[in-house]
């Protein structure tokens, strides 16, 4: 096992083929600083290039899975409005991350442990899958601090739960609980608080095992879907599975459906 101890406020380990991000910032609500993006932008890109990682799994230290952006920085001070800080921060920084996040190869997966507010509801969202402990919420206070939805919140919002609830959320600022985002398809699956590390590992290592250009191919197939016609995704699903009937995992997938045994994807 590789493992970083994580002085930027995040814990990075690889064990079984799987990366696992840790906030750690309990202190400061796992609150996102300047180091702890740097530090998740420069582990996703670290991710994408190593081969051997086949599955990311992100979560929270203590009780807060993350608070959002650190509000005590300055690059959160009031501006002139025709050039902020805070506008400079999303170009900078917070865009440039969860591009990476959202179009990361790998599958990753979400471990919500406890509150997601703002930034940290975003990356939630941005995951492939969330799964979330009952006690978790996911928490929106942008209209709280005279400011609209960023780092994808909108995007995530409307394509998930639909415009009339996004616009809800968004403009009253209130938060819903783990059971409410899994009955609205913002997330994946609530879990008891004591299952929720085991259950997040148990699918992390089921992805890990899984075959790998499927798994890019599914994710890219079902984000095209809200942005094609029929006809065009019909098309898309074509030339995708035209690329993975030429692969060593479909082939492995074939024999063992004949042999009766469970695929070993390599």
């Amino acid at each position: 096992m590789r493992e970083d101890l994580g002085e930027s406020g995040i814990l990075f380990s690889v064990a079984d083929s799987i990366a696992r991000l840790v906030f750690s910032r309990p202190r400061r609500g796992n609150a996102l600083d300047a180091g702890m993006r740097q530090a998740l932008a420069d582990h996703l890109k670290r991710i994408e290039a190593d081969d051997a990682i086949r599955a990311v799994l992100l979560t929270g230290a203590g009780s807060i899975f993350c608070g959002g952006q650190d509000l005590d920085e300055p690059c959160m001070r009031v501006g002139d409005g025709a050039d902020s800080p805070i506008g400079r921060l999303l170009h900078d920084e917070y865009n440039p991350l969860m591009r990476r996040l959202y179009h990361c190869t790998k599958p990753t997966i979400c471990a919500v442990n406890g509150a997601a507010i703002g930034g940290g509801a975003n990356i939630a969202m941005a995951c492939d899958l969330v799964i979330a402990a009952r006690s978790a919420r996911f928490v929106l206070p942008y209209v709280n601090l005279g400011i609209t939805l960023d780092a994808g919140a909108s995007f995530f919002l409307a394509r998930r739960i639909g415009q009339a609830r996004a616009m809800g959320l968004a403009l009253l600022g209130d938060s819903i609980d783990a059971e409410t985002a899994a009955a609205w398809g913002l997330i994946w699956r609530v879990v008891a608080d004591e299952e929720l590390a085991a259950e997040a590992g148990k699918t992390a290592r089921r992805l890990a095992k899984g075959p790998a250009a499927a798994i890019i191919a599914i994710k890219a197939s079902v984000r095209a879907a809200s942005a094609n016609t029929f006809d065009d995704q019909l098309d898309y699903e074509r030339d995708l599975q035209k690329w993975l009937g030429g692969t060593n995992d479909y082939a492995e997938g074939i024999r063992a459906f004949k042999e009766r045994r469970a695929p070993v994807f390599r």
